[in-house]
């Protein structure tokens, strides 16, 4: 049986902060503005798994109003996840998306889908990321803020 889930995740963006998406920091002037390291890609995979195996969502897992989870890494969370459904699903795909102004995130995409794979142990063929801006419209187009979304296809063992 397949199981499909959808995940989202926006933060807002500030000069001077890290900007971590995919467990990689890639140089920006501006950052994510978050409780953990705010890596929106992974948290939107996080909660489309989540979603997929009806376990909840990130943040009954990692409430953002506890000091435990400030600073902690989105691909250590995503490890801690993966070992909740590993015995009871497997994961077949991943597919998500960045959408950010700037920088220009495609020459890390390929570092990404590795560390996500690695993390949850499938083949890199087994996750796609793709990026896009909104033309400069909008929140996220003036370059305050980042967002993503990821659909999850497990399937129960």
């Amino acid at each position: 049986m397949y199981k499909v889930g959808i995940g989202y995740d926006v933060h807002q963006l500030k000069k001077g902060e890290k900007l971590i998406l995919g467990g990689i920091e890639i140089e920006s002037d501006y950052g994510i503005v978050g409780h953990s390291d705010g890596d929106v890609l992974v948290h939107s995979i996080i909660d489309a798994i989540l979603g997929a195996s009806s376990k909840g969502d990130l943040g009954s897992y990692f409430p953002s109003n506890d000091e435990k989870w400030r600073n902690f890494k989105s691909l250590k969370m995503l490890s801690m996840i993966y070992s909740e459904i590993k015995d009871q699903f497997t994961v077949l795909h991943l597919d998500s998306i960045v959408v950010l102004q700037k920088p220009n995130i495609s020459n890390h995409i390929n570092e990404m889908r590795s560390k996500i794979a690695d993390t949850i142990q499938v083949d890199l063929s087994s996750i796609s990321i793709k990026a896009t801006t909104t033309d400069h419209l909008g929140y996220i187009g003036k370059g305050k803020g980042i967002a993503a979304q990821a659909i999850a296809t497990l399937i129960l063992k």
